[in-house]
Formats: C-alpha cells, structure tokens, sequence
C-alpha cells in the first residue's frame, strides 16, 4: 500500500519550491519507508536550486525519522526504529552492490528517482542510507548529524586527523564550520581559528570551542593567521620564519577562500618536517587557481574532503555520544526551525546569510 506524503518539489523552471501530495511506493527488498521528524536544511541545496535542470527534482539529504515499512531484505532496522538518514552509505566497505534508488511519482507524467529526499514529512531509500539510533534521542536537533556535522567535524577527525596541539583554522562558521570547531577541540587543537565576514558569527563560534576569530571584511585574514601562529625558532627554505596553521579548512567553497587556506597553513621548516594541509569541506562552485611552487617549495597539501570522509555507521555513534555528553551542543546549532510550507522563506534566508548556525524543518 503507497504511504502518502507532503513533499518539497523543485520545479524543472526556475521558480519558487512547491510543497506537494503524493504517494510514496512500496519498499523494494532493500528500502525503507521513514516517517520524519525532522530535517536539516543544507547550504548545497542551494546550489541545486540555481543550476541547470532537466526535470523537476527532491531535495534534502540528513534527517531524523522512524521507520515505517522496510524492504524483505533489510535486516539492520525494524519498523519503529528510530534512524538518522544521510547521503553517504553507511557502510560502503561491505554492501554488496550500489544502493538502489526509489522510483517516485510526484505527478504531471513525472517520476524522478533521488537516492535520498528528505524535505518530506515521509521518505523512502536505500537502507545504505539509513542509520540506526536509540529511541531515546532527540528528535528534531540530531537531524543535521546526517550532513552538517558530519561534513564538518569529519573532515576534521577523518579526512585530516588532526591531533592534540595541532594548529587549526576554519574559513566559514556556518552549521558544517561550527562542527569542524567542535571537532578541534574534541581532538584538542590550539589554537582554533574561526574565520568569517560577521562579528557575530566569529562570537558564536567562541561557545562551540574557537579560541580566536577573524573577520576578513576587516584585516587580511592569512596576514592575521600567520601573526598568530609564528614560530621564530624554525625556517622554511630560504631563511623565512615558519607561520600559518598546521590545517586550513575551507567550509564554504568560494574561490576567494579556495585561495587563502593553502596560504594561511604552515610552510615546511626545511630539512625538518613538511608543511600544513589545506582542506576543502565547502562545495565549489568555479576553478581555483593555486600557486603550485608555494605548495612544492613549502611541501603544503591541498586536498579534499567529501561528507567528512565519515563512515556513519561508524561515525554516527560518536556524534550522537558528543550530543548526549554535552560534547556537541546541538541545541545551540540549530538556530532556526521552521514547517515544511516555510520552506521558500528558509531557503531565502539561508541564501542571504540570515542563518547563524543550521536551520531545519520539523514535521
């Protein structure tokens, strides 16, 4: 029997998202149907609204829901399991092919076939996609687990590893930003530098663990860096003092920021260690042009990191823990909420920098 559900639609011409009825198919042998509870709104999306498109599409990809119906072949939830649902495959490593994708009648002779849609008050995917959780968890703020803490705190712990002392800065607070904060400093990093165009976004950083802040309207913020972060008793090749941070996270994906975090890391101290690492969280959206002898001379890496290079079924235990420790303070994070016939207003003020940490919808 289909499940009905209101969805978000993205119409093939640029206009405004629709919220739709329609109903959900049956689960295939490895889907699962979720009632949602709530859903993080995700800076992305933004750019799949202004892009080119063919066909009108589902949006969303990290929620918080209970499982409602599941395909014969899933074995890792039952109905009434709390789950978290996320983009990345929550254990690629042993699955047995790639996930399947749901076959979803949204009307008008359409039927689009998203891996995860979660701008819904009820979805269906791929149990790939679908992480178990405790029933006792909250159930709207752990929604953005699935994609904004997962991107940012993971490219912290997985994609650069960063250690107790290590040097870190961190361009853009949004909610991925905030996480990558709060990764560093469960990693013990220090100093942790926030850089942002707002005072108050630099301020808000402060309570998730950011020990300095730079508002780049203000001062050249790898000039700023590298002031902070000089050591006078080591050299990079050619006498110069060594300074910058030993990681640069890049969490918005511009081309001016692209630019700034390979020079804003560490040069190599010659003859003794390499340099710092840049790592790109944000999704670009242009070319970035990098001076290539800075980064052979100063033996710098410039690298990407794609959903933290999370594992989630791994990965999302840890979170939930930090949650419940305290340790990550979810409550704070999402700054707005808002119903799922809000969406156009919540996109707009994402789009014009309104939202201070993450937004969601709650069904």
């Amino acid at each position: 029997m289909a499940t009905p559900a209101r969805v978000v639609v993205l119409p093939q011409e640029h206009a405004p998202l629709e919220v739709q009825e329609i109903d959900l198919p049956d689960p295939e042998p490895t889907q699962v149907v979720v009632r949602q509870h709530a859903s993080g709104i995700c800076h992305s999306q933004l750019h799949q609204m202004h892009a080119p498109r063919r066909r009108s599409s589902l949006l969303g990809h990290e929620s918080t829901g209970v499982v409602i119906k599941r395909g014969g072949d899933v074995g890792h939830v039952e109905e009434g399991d709390t789950v978290l649902i996320t983009w990345v495959p929550r254990d690629a490593a042993n699955a047995d092919g790639p996930p399947s994708r749901p076959a979803v009648d949204i009307g008008g002779g359409q039927t689009v076939s998203p891996s995860v849609f979660t701008w819904a008050d009820h979805t269906i995917a791929d149990e790939q996609y679908v992480v178990k959780a405790a029933s006792d968890i909250a159930t709207d703020v752990t929604s953005i687990i699935g994609c904004a803490v997962m991107t940012g705190a993971g490219a912290v712990l997985n994609t650069a590893n960063v250690q107790k002392g290590d040097s870190v800065a961190i361009f853009g607070v949004g909610g991925v930003g905030l996480s990558a904060v709060v990764g560093a400093r469960m990693r013990g990093a220090d100093p942790i530098i926030a850089v942002d165009l707002d005072d108050a976004k630099l301020e808000f950083a402060k309570r998730f663990g950011a020990t300095h802040g730079i508002n780049a309207t203000e001062v050249n913020a790898v000039d700023a860096i590298h002031e902070l972060t000089g050591n006078p008793v080591q050299t990079a090749k050619g006498g110069r003092p060594v300074a910058g941070v030993d990681f640069a996270f890049d969490c918005i994906g511009l081309k001016t920021t692209m630019e700034q975090i390979v020079p804003a890391c560490r040069r190599g101290h010659f003859g003794a260690c390499q340099g710092g690492t840049a790592v790109l969280v944000g999704v670009p959206q242009t070319t970035v042009e990098l001076n290539a002898g800075q980064i052979l001379a100063e033996e710098k890496q410039f690298r990407g990191s794609i959903g933290g290079s999370c594992s989630p079924e791994r990965d999302f235990p840890m979170f939930l823990d930090w949650h419940a420790n305290g340790d990550l303070d979810l409550e704070s994070l999402v700054t707005e909420r808002y119903t799922i016939d809000e969406i156009n207003e919540a996109t707009t003020a994402l789009e014009e920098g309104r939202t201070s940490g993450r937004s969601i919808l709650e069904f």
